[in-house]
């Protein structure tokens, strides 16, 4: 009987392909997973993709150059589990601006312990939206996930309950105004009917009703079949992902800074909840700006807590299989 070959005697090619297929598990904005991935000979590329149906929820391509973010971090710890180190060029060509990353110049060293364990976070990682349990977060856990992001380049601030509340009020605004949106309530709707297609947002994952929560979660237009029972989020912590400019290359730093910080919250047990909808419309996102006192830009807001464990978890988002997201043809024979 053959045995599976260690990790460490695999080509270069194998980790890099499995390294891609594995960052499909990564966080996107309504699951839409907008990255195509190229294996090269000793090199590893990622690419956006535009998708027509973000047009109106993301015209600048924040939150999908942010996913692609996550989806590279991914890649990156896959790798450095591996035991492969190298070099990576963001945005390393200006006339092509949906290249946003190439990995290269790798060599083999020690496989890295920390980032074997976020792998296997990657695959339990979760977006749970319903309401968290009157747990808190530990404290030294919440300084150990905004290190997590701020090794990535990228800024997490945790809000205090005045801020808190005028982020609730932000994404009730943010909900109205995209009530008054046709484009919006069309590209939700989009993105929560795409069963069997591999992406979107199937109904399984989405709440009956909306909780009662001090920060409103979004409206999906049209309830799930999630249980959400009759927690509240008195014990969440809320925070904003930022920096100081409002680039590319910040908001691809910001989605590495997003995973790092995700699959830290999931290794000591916390939820976390993306909440896109607050920086998708121009006047809530200032209303964000200002409670960062104008020294940055936001580019998402999220709660962290811990989940009711008598709940049992909502299933895992659909992903659309490697073969459409990885190309391999370069190195096939």
């Amino acid at each position: 009987m053959s045995q599976e070959t260690p990790a460490r005697d695999r080509p270069l090619t194998t980790a890099l392909t499995q390294a891609a297929a594995t960052a499909g598990l990564a966080p996107s904005v309504h699951n839409s997973q907008p990255w195509r991935w190229t294996v090269l000979p000793d090199a590893l590329e990622l690419r956006m993709v535009h998708e027509p149906q973000l047009a109106a929820t993301d015209p600048e391509n924040r939150l999908v150059t942010l996913s692609c973010g996550a989806a590279l971090h991914h890649a990156r710890e896959v790798l450095a589990a591996e035991g492969w180190a190298g070099q990576v060029d963001r945005l390393p060509d200006p006339g092509r601006p949906e290249l946003l990353a190439r990995l290269s110049g790798f060599r083999q060293t020690a496989a890295d312990e920390d980032a074997t364990r976020l792998v296997q976070c990657m695959r339990t990682r979760q977006t749970d939206r319903r309401p968290v349990s009157d747990e808190r977060v530990p404290d030294a856990a919440l300084d150990e996930i905004v290190r997590a992001a701020a090794a990535q380049g990228a800024r997490l601030e945790l809000l205090d309950s005045d801020q808190v509340m005028s982020l609730a009020a932000a994404a009730a605004q943010a909900a109205a105004v995209a009530e008054e949106e046709p484009e919006l309530r069309e590209e939700l709707a989009y993105w929560t009917s795409r069963s069997g297609a591999g992406v979107g947002l199937p109904p399984e994952v989405l709440p009956e009703q909306p909780a009662q929560t001090t920060v409103p979660g979004r409206d999906f237009g049209h309830p799930g079949t999630l249980p959400i029972g009759t927690g509240h989020d008195r014990a969440a912590v809320y925070g904003l992902l930022w920096n100081t400019d409002d680039e590319p290359d910040s908001w691809l730093r910001a989605g590495e800074g997003l995973s790092a910080a995700w699959l830290t919250a999931t290794r000591h047990g916390a939820s976390m909840v993306p909440l896109s909808g607050v920086v998708e419309t121009d006047g809530t996102r200032q209303t964000l700006r200002q409670m960062l006192a104008g020294l940055g830009f936001p580019y998402l807001a999220m709660r962290l807590g811990i989940v009711d464990r008598e709940n049992a978890a909502p299933p895992h988002t659909p992903r659309l299989p490697t073969a459409q997201v990885v190309d391999t043809s370069a190195v096939d024979t």
